[in-house]
């Protein structure tokens, strides 16, 4: 059998005092991580704004290239398909494909197509009927709901949260200022 070892909590406060102490070095520190956390994300932003800078022409020079080749293709489809026999072709350097997008619906004002779909008769056909169990009416009504069997009402148990004042105290930079 595997031992486990449970890791030592290393900073316990002893005291009310010490407690005191300890929320405000979270507050400190969680300010401190959020401080290089912003100088982070704005070398990121800086990097991303480099990017484009970097790339915006071989980006429009893409572009072109795609869209003469997507010409070109469609002019010649039939002879680059075998008169249409496959949906690709191959140049040697590459390959170009033709995919057909799966068919989709979209409808508009649920409510009205609903009412079409039964007066045309397709109620069976094209209506769902669905069947589930109503959690929230359960949640409402626990101490019924727990009579059913396989159904079980628990707690999400508790959290506990630490919630430093914030405080604008003067930094290393602003103390020398």
């Amino acid at each position: 059998m595997k031992k486990t070892k449970a890791k030592a909590i290393a900073r316990v406060p002893q005291n009310r005092q010490e407690a005191v102490q300890s929320v405000g070095r979270i507050g400190e520190l969680r300010r401190l991580i959020a401080g290089h956390k912003a100088v982070a994300e704005d070398k990121v932003r800086l990097a991303g704004e480099q990017l484009e800078q970097d790339t915006a022409l071989l980006t429009a020079e893409l572009a072109e290239h795609e869209r003469g080749l997507q010409t070109y293709c469609e002019a010649n489809r039939a002879a680059l398909t075998g008169e249409n026999k496959v949906k690709f072709h191959d140049f040697g350097t590459g390959r170009i494909n033709w995919r057909a997008r799966p068919a989709s619906v979209r409808i508009k004002g649920v409510e009205i197509v609903i009412e079409a779909i039964k007066q045309l008769g397709f109620r069976k056909k094209f209506i769902r009927t669905k069947e589930e169990i109503n959690k929230e009416a359960m949640l409402a009504d626990p101490e019924t709901a727990r009579k059913i069997e396989g159904v079980t009402i628990t707690s999400d148990g508790e959290d506990f949260l630490i919630e430093p004042s914030e405080i604008n105290a003067p930094s290393a930079m602003q103390a020398d200022a």
